[in-house]
């Protein structure tokens, strides 16, 4: 089954589900606050059901609905150890492997630099690169203990070390793009391809972008799964 990307045109978030024919057990990436009822309407449609949902880091830009969806489907969250995340059940560190359904397995990729604690997820020919390898760009860095030199680490010798053939699927996009690949961004990438790491550094230095409007209400919420710290 392939990923199925849903998109909240608010934050420009993309949101995915990960399927298992077999068993019906599927998984949901950076799922939003707004879309909670969305999402589980679109799982019944294909016959599937929640057991899962993984945070790439805690977002700026929009307010996860994990905490939410466990609530209501009892499926247990996964966030990034590095994140502050403390509500969720699974605290993901480099290497883990999230199983579900019938062989299905998601490899953990710590990928610092957008965040410190920023991963994507690699499953099957397909990889969900979260802020930290957009299509055609990157995130920035320079909030949320992000950096520039760990950011073109995490791109080159991680995720640039995987088949050109791999899907990428960011977390988010702003010009109507849905997914590219590994070795199309290798080539092209006008913020990575061919630069070094000090022009890399030096680019990132001088982008000089406006504060996330949401940024004082979405991390704290998000470091809780979405939901108010009473709950």
């Amino acid at each position: 089954m392939r990923p199925i990307q849903l998109f909240d045109a608010e934050s420009s978030t993309y949101t995915y589900i990960l399927g298992c024919p077999a068993t019906g057990e599927a998984v949901l990436v950076d799922p939003v606050d707004k879309h909670w009822e969305r999402d589980l309407k679109q799982l019944e449609r294909l016959g599937l059901k929640l057991v899962y949902t993984l945070e790439t880091h805690a977002h700026a830009d929009h307010v996860t609905s994990s905490g939410k969806l466990r609530q209501v489907t009892g499926a247990q969250a996964g966030a990034p150890a590095g994140c502050n995340i403390g509500p969720a059940d699974l605290q993901l560190i480099n290497g883990d492997v999230v199983r579900f359904g019938q062989g299905q397995g998601i490899r953990v990729m710590h990928t610092p630099g957008h965040t410190a604690g920023s991963m994507c997820f690699a499953w099957h020919d397909n990889v969900f690169t979260g802020d930290t390898l957009l299509i055609d760009g990157c995130g920035r860095t320079d909030f949320q203990s992000g950096s520039a030199e760990l950011l073109f680490d995490s791109v080159t010798q991680v995720l640039f070390a995987l088949s050109d053939a791999t899907l990428v699927w960011p977390a988010h996009d702003y010009k109507g793009h849905s997914a590219s690949t590994i070795g199309w961004e290798k080539r092209h990438n006008s913020r990575l391809a061919g630069r070094s790491k000090q022009e890399f550094v030096s680019l990132m230095g001088a982008l000089k972008l406006p504060r996330p409007r949401m940024i004082d209400v979405a991390v704290p919420a998000n470091q809780n799964l979405g939901l108010p710290h009473s709950a």
